[in-house]
């Protein structure tokens, strides 16, 4: 019982599960599917040097590693052919395949490296050379460097602990004389050396992508905040504009069979029918409708702005310095509350932009009744070059504002920089004209 007792306690012990962990780790990453068919993929060709090649060049400069890889192969061949000068091509061929096969089978090409050195070595007859011979030694380095940039720094750690195992059993139990020494020492700090800087391109990369990633994703939720407080104050808005008629139909729909002397039985019971009819939907969109204020959130007191407003709004801004200019064609009609006040926003949102992003310069708002619609184009020219006046970069909100409240009422909308190199914002905002079902 003691005895069972004893086991189990090594068997939970952390230095237990440290080196179960260790033997697991190096069975995944050194024996788990060692010959997989892992083929290098070409290098991207969109980077600064690459773009300036012809298109032509441009295809070939992806090849560049595998061309770079087979170049060091045929390094690794002529050292290995000069260290067995009896046999010349035997040792070249087993230094240069290694290398060769990083391309396709990279963990493969370790072991193949590995089981390369001695041959090499043999065959080299060289004890001035023990353990690693010149092609050798550039057939295993090439070898670790490669497969440690096309795993990762765990598998790189494993590489470099087998090889020191390799280099001390090979001094040990098959060394020269001890005249000759050994040159194991030399080839795992330069193996050392070379895999750290492997290792710090591992991490400075991984860093580069999550902070890439962090970005995209700050980016995307801040636009999809932004999409969602425009929503909601647009929802508030339209909330207190069909409210406000709804209620009026209410009261009107109450108060008119007594304006009437004798009123039939039948229209009283059509008004009355007409008033429980929009008390229930003004009911029901204040309670849709109203889970969008916020607790803090009072409705203004004040009406809604529309267009008859928009000359005190230039008047404020023209107090600000620039010049702004007014150009209204078409018959000037009364249009829905929320297309007014969606018109009158936009207007005020792109006279924002244009002072925050080209301060001190002139701006012209041009306002077209048309049939089916109502046109606006806000544009701005671009600001004066001694400019005392430094602009200040928004959050980028504006523009989707814009967007979204056209997108909500079907209409369209354009925004970019003109060719003088001001900015124009056009909108088309759609009314539908009384009597068509279309």
């Amino acid at each position: 019982m003691l005895c069972v007792t004893e086991t189990t306690s090594k068997a939970q012990s952390p230095e237990f599960r440290l080196a179960a962990d260790a033997l697991r780790g190096l069975r995944q990453d050194l024996f788990h599917d060692v010959f997989a068919y892992r083929p290098l993929p070409r290098m991207r060709v969109d980077g600064p040097l690459t773009r300036m090649l012809p298109g032509r060049l441009r295809e070939y400069a992806g090849w560049t590693p595998h061309a770079a890889i087979t170049c060091v192969a045929l390094f690794a061949a002529f050292a290995g052919a000069h260290d067995g000068r009896s046999l010349p091509l035997l040792p070249a061929l087993v230094c240069a395949i290694p290398v060769l096969l990083t391309m396709v089978r990279p963990l493969g090409a370790f072991w193949l490296s590995m089981a390369a050195t001695p041959v090499a070595g043999v065959l080299g007859g060289s004890w001035s050379e023990w353990p690693w011979t010149a092609g050798a030694l550039v057939c295993h380095l090439t070898v670790l460097t490669i497969v440690s940039v096309r795993t990762r720094p765990r598998t790189a750690a494993w590489m470099w602990l087998l090889t020191a195992v390799y280099g001390l059993v090979a001094d040990a139990g098959f060394g020269g004389p001890y005249y000759y020494g050994s040159n194991t020492g030399p080839v795992l700090v330069i193996s050392a050396l070379v895999l750290l800087c492997v290792a710090v391109w591992h991490i400075r990369r991984a860093a580069e992508q999550e902070v890439t990633a962090q970005q995209s994703e700050t980016a995307q939720e801040r636009s999809r905040r932004t999409l969602l407080e425009e929503r909601t104050t647009i929802a508030r808005e339209l909330h207190d504009v069909v409210a406000h008629h709804m209620s009026v139909v209410a009261i009107q729909a109450e108060a008119a069979p007594y304006r009437v002397q004798n009123p039939p039985p039948e229209l009283e019971r059509a008004f009355a029918t007409i008033r429980e009819n929009a008390v229930a939907a003004l009911t029901e969109l204040r309670r849709v409708l109203g889970v969008v204020r916020a607790e803090d959130y009072e409705a203004p007191d004040a009406p809604q702005p529309t267009l008859a407003d928009l000359d005190a709004l230039l008047a404020n801004v023209r107090d600000a310095g620039p010049a702004v200019a007014k150009t209204v064609t078409g018959a000037v009609r009364e249009l829905p509350q929320g297309v007014e006040l969606s018109a009158y926003r936009i207007v005020q949102e792109a006279l924002s932009n244009t002072l925050r992003h080209a301060p001190g310069a002139s701006a012209e708002v041009e306002i077209g009744y048309v049939l089916g619609g109502l046109g606006l184009r806000v544009v701005n020219t671009p600001p004066p070059a001694p400019s005392l006046v430094k602009p200040s970069p928004g959050a980028g909100h504006g523009i989707t504002g814009m967007r979204e409240r056209v997108s909500m009422l079907g209409g369209e909308m354009t925004a970019g920089a003109t060719d003088d190199g001001g900015y124009e914002v056009a909108v088309f905002l759609p009314v539908r004209i009384a009597g068509d079902e279309a």
